[in-house]
This record gives C-alpha cells, sequence and structure tokens, in this order.
C-alpha cells in the first residue's frame, strides 16, 4: 500500500511531521524559514526542504518540489507562526495583537496555499488563543476562506474545530492547542475522543489510564551532567528552594516558603519545577534564564528530556546549541498528539484503515516508583532581604504593563 502524502508548511523542527510519519504519511515537501530547523530536517530525514519565506514561494513551486499537481497531495499540514494570537502575549497586556499582527499573514499565506493545492484533507494548528471568546476573527478568517474556496473551485471544504490537551491522548506534557481539520469532499471529522485522563479530578467510574508523567517520559534518561543545563541568572539559587511541582508562588504570602513575591505578579512558568508524578508544563520557546520548566534535579531539560516530553521519536536529533534545541522543540506540535491526529484523519477522510490499535509514539508507563521528591533547601540569605508583604496582582489587563500601555493610547488619543 502506497504512502499517503503530506505538504508541510511552517514545518519547524518537524513535530508534526514525524507524528504523520507514525500514521503512514510521506512528507512530500516541508517548507521552513529558520535556518536551524532546516538543518535539523535535513540532519534527520531525506524531505525535500524549502528554506525560504512562504510568503515568497509560489504554490506552483511548492507542488513541483513534491512532485504533485494541484488535487493530488492528500493532506496539507502547518501551524502558522502562533505570536499573534498567544496568551503570554495577553498576559502582559490584556491584548494580543492577533490579525493586525504582521505575522498573522502566515494564516492568510496557509489558506492561499490551501486555495492553490487543494489537498483532500488538512489540519491547521495553533495556539488556543485562536479561540478565545469574542477574539476569534482568525477563524471567522479560516471560515470565509473555505467559503471563498468551495465557491471557485466547486470543492466542498469543511472545518471541524477543537482545543485538545495534549496530556489527553498520552503526551507527558500539558499543552493546549486549537487543531482546524478539514475535508475537500465533506467529510465530517470526528477529533478522536480522549484516552487518558487527570485521575486526580476524575470520577471514580472512568477507567481510563491516568495522564503520562514526567518520570514516565525520563526515567531511563542517563543522568550525565551537563554544563549547558546548568540554571544561570539573578534566580539561579533560588531554584533548589522550591518544591517539585511548585513555582515562584511558593515564595509568597499564599505559599509554604517566604514571602519573597506578590502573588501572581510573575508570568507563571518562573522558576517553574517539574514534579515526577504529574505531566510536564509547556516546554516553552524562548525562556528567559529563570524561565520553566526545570528539571526535578534543578537544572534545564537536555535536548533528549524536551525530546521526550514532546514524544518525538528517539531516533531524531535537535542540530544546535541547547538554546537552538529549546526554540524548536518548543514551537512544535507533540508528536505523538500529531500520529493520533493523523490516524483519525486517514481513516476517517482518507479511507485508509489504521495499522494497529496503539500509536507508534506511544510513552509507556515506568516499570518503577519515582524517588521520592528532594525536600527545598532554605533560602540563601541574600534573597532574604525581599521578605515583607508585596500586593497580588490585580487580574488580567491590569498590571503594570497593562497599564502603562493605556496611559499611552490615552495620551495619544
Amino acid at each position: 500500500m502506497s504512502e499517503l502524502t503530506a505538504v508541510s508548511l511552517f514545518t519547524g523542527a518537524g513535530g508534526l511531521d514525524y507524528g504523520f510519519e507514525a500514521a503512514g504519511f510521506r512528507t512530500a515537501v516541508a517548507l521552513e524559514i529558520d535556518s536551524r530547523c532546516c538543518n535539523t530536517l535535513r540532519w534527520n530525514r531525506d524531505w525535500p526542504v524549502i528554506e525560504r519565506d512562504i510568503a515568497s514561494v509560489a504554490t506552483e513551486d511548492l507542488l513541483s518540489t513534491a512532485k504533485l499537481q494541484p488535487g493530488e497531495a492528500d493532506v496539507l499540514i502547518g501551524g502558522p507562526p502562533c505570536q499573534p494570537f498567544s496568551k503570554s502575549g495577553f498576559w502582559v497586556t490584556g491584548e494580543a495583537k492577533r490579525l493586525t499582527d504582521p505575522r498573522a499573514t502566515t494564516l492568510e499565506c496557509y489558506l492561499r496555499v490551501l486555495a492553490e493545492a487543494r489537498p483532500r484533507a488538512f489540519l491547521l494548528e495553533n495556539v488556543e488563543g485562536l479561540c478565545f471568546r469574542g477574539k476569534d476573527e482568525g477563524l471567522r478568517l479560516i471560515q470565509s476562506r473555505l467559503a471563498a474556496i468551495n465557491e471557485t473551485h466547486k470543492t466542498r471544504y469543511t472545518a471541524t474545530i477543537a482545543t485538545l490537551n495534549a496530556a489527553d491522548y498520552g503526551v507527558p506534557q500539558l499543552r493546549r492547542r486549537v487543531l482546524v481539520v478539514g475535508s475537500r469532499e465533506g467529510l465530517q471529522f470526528h477529533f478522536p475522543m480522549p484516552t487518558h485522563i487527570d485521575q486526580a479530578t476524575a470520577d471514580w467510574v472512568d477507567n481510563r489510564p491516568r495522564h503520562i508523567t514526567a518520570w514516565d517520559a525520563l526515567h531511563d534518561m542517563p543522568a550525565r551532567i551537563d554544563p549547558a543545563t546548568k540554571v544561570k541568572g539573578k534566580w539561579a539559587e533560588l531554584l533548589p528552594t522550591i518544591p517539585e511541582g511548585s513555582n515562584y508562588l511558593w515564595h509568597t504570602e499564599r505559599g509554604g516558603g517566604e514571602p519573597l513575591f506578590g502573588w501572581r505578579r510573575r508570568y507563571w512558568s518562573f522558576l517553574l519545577k517539574l514534579a515526577k508524578d504529574q505531566p510536564s508544563w509547556t516546554i516553552q520557546a524562548q525562556p528567559g534564564p529563570a524561565t520553566g520548566p526545570f528539571h526535578w534535579d534543578n537544572r534545564r531539560l537536555t535536548m533528549r528530556e524536551m525530546a521526550r516530553l514532546q514524544t518525538f521519536p528517539d531516533d531524531v536529533e535537535i542540530v544546535g546549541s541547547i538554546y537552538d534545541a529549546q526554540m524548536q522543540l518548543g514551537n512544535a506540535v507533540p508528536s505523538l498528539l500529531a500520529e493520533v491526529i493523523a490516524r483519525a484523519i486517514a481513516s476517517q477522510l482518507l479511507n485508509r484503515p489504521i495499522n494497529g490499535d496503539a500509536p507508534l509514539l506511544a510513552v509507556r508507563v515506568a516499570p518503577y516508583l519515582p524517588p521520592p521528591p528532594r525536600p527545598p533547601a532554605p533560602v540563601p540569605n541574600r534573597f532574604l532581604s525581599l521578605r515583607g508583604l508585596h500586593p497580588a496582582h490585580p487580574g488580567t489587563g491590569k498590571g503594570t504593563r497593562a497599564c502603562a500601555r493605556e496611559k499611552s493610547l490615552t495620551a495619544a488619543e
């Protein structure tokens, strides 16, 4: 049986592609602008890679490289850069730029390729902010473009939209993403039901397995010391004072440590540490020196550990420094989640039976229990001067930077 063909846009380090590969698809062409990601793709696979800005690449050239004609590709996949819809941007200022951000033109470019390549199916991935209530102009743009494509080319593209948490599908990481799946023939797509559950909040009659934990993913990783994983910066010595599974909130008046910070005055990932008995938090693409998640051994995660938490195949090596690896992996889609969706697309929309019951990239539960957490270390004396009463954050969009921005806008009127 021949492989199904995928045209990949905004390929990055290949998170989507490795998942589709595991489900029986072949990446016929990958388009990516970042040279570091392109080096990683070329090092690991022999896929044709176009290293250019999508805005400068004609769909005809894309299909020519893939050796495909319009209408021949089985699926178009890609996640346009998510910064315009980022939740972190909204947290800082109270507003994300969304479609007014010049980077949002990447969404338009994806839809342009969809219109001109007309694959049998498509998958578009983005951050949860794409679906924020009252801020769904990105989704409305997608729907309007699909209607225009159908009218022009007599296709019947539909879009099924869902926000999924990767941990609910066996990924050892809490990572919420919006997925948009469509069929050229108007077939209805049904997202797979979650296979795993957070047992802390589950109903007792639910017999699905628990979320896969960071320990399950990392328990067999070599305990080598890599100098690049040493935490640096102003707050490095404070990390060992925070328990597993906690962050800087431990050192607030509502935590169990010293009152060094105001409640929610920092972003969630500040001094955030993994817990062995829980999934990892979202791997950040552009972390500052105090941005986690950090390993429970009070260090940065290695490239291989981040790849495990993102369920990349073990034969994939991320090219570059540990910081290059974090950028590439932090921007990626977990490959296991991609495989789960790819299997559903193949069976529901492309009439291709699924091989086997379990995904190839599934993460197994560790065969033995983790060691107990280390007790937090005492706070170094140099931080004790921060003890005192610190006001809590006043709420989303009401912090210092958001207020300064509001004053600036008011003064400009």
